[in-house]
């Protein structure tokens, strides 16, 4: 699979490292430490310019702070995240909402989307609220654009997010459950028109049973199922 000049590596469930031709560095929900699908080597993390959060659940904001603080990452969430985050000791939060592009490190337009799914924060109070689950849409200085739908349903304002961003590449939630299972997800790629699909939040626990053989099948050839393996990058 061709990232268009990207290096990008699954790290397990719905965790991404994206790392352009400059060694600018990003993550996507980065649940690595405690995440049964990330190699142990990958727990930490050598160079992060940014994080982009989609939503408030432990196996997305995952180890977002820790990284954050070794890092002096810049991190992307929602504005209620951002403002969690900012509690908790993180210096470089960027608080948005949803249909706002922001401009990130190294050029970067990062458009916040809209996703059906919760949001709540656990912590030792509990559950405290996250604002919206989201998705992330993000736009490469003479790259492509890429979708990281998050955790979701099919929704058919998905064609929107074709309309006005028209992505290359969309990360799709296919494990069931919890998100979409394949046959929504081959919907969702059905409305974004994109030609690339690859797989996330899936296999992770036994309860999230879809697959890309399923996704692919659902397919029926009208778009590529690029599933990727855990921790080797490519592009």
């Amino acid at each position: 699979m061709d990232f268009g000049g990207l290096e990008v590596t699954w790290l397990g469930h719905a965790s991404i490292r994206i790392r352009t031709g400059d060694g600018t560095t990003v993550l996507i929900d980065p649940w690595l430490e405690g995440n049964p699908g990330c190699p142990e080597s990958e727990y930490s993390q050598e160079r992060v310019d940014a994080i982009f959060v989609t939503h408030g659940h432990f196996d997305h904001v995952g180890n977002t702070v820790e990284i954050a603080e070794a890092t002096g990452a810049q991190v992307h969430a929602i504005h209620e995240i951002a403002v969690w985050l900012e509690s908790v000791g993180v210096e470089n939060a960027v608080g948005s909402n949803k249909g706002g592009t922001v401009e990130s490190v190294a050029g970067i337009r990062a458009s916040l989307t809209t996703a059906v799914h919760s949001s709540g924060i656990s912590g030792e109070a509990g559950i405290v609220p996250g604002g919206e689950a989201g998705g992330w849409v993000l736009e490469f200085p003479d790259g492509p654009t890429l979708y990281h739908a998050g955790d979701t349903m099919v929704f058919g304002d998905m064609s929107l997010i074709r309309e006005i961003w028209l992505p290359d590449v969309a990360f799709l939630p296919i494990g069931g459950w919890y998100t979409m299972g394949p046959q929504q997800a081959a919907m969702a790629a059905r409305l974004l028109e994109v030609e690339t699909v690859v797989p996330i939040h899936y296999g992770t626990f036994p309860i999230l049973t879809g697959t890309p053989e399923e996704l692919r099948e659902a397919a029926s050839g009208a778009f590529d199922v690029t599933a990727l393996e855990i921790g080797a990058p490519t592009g």
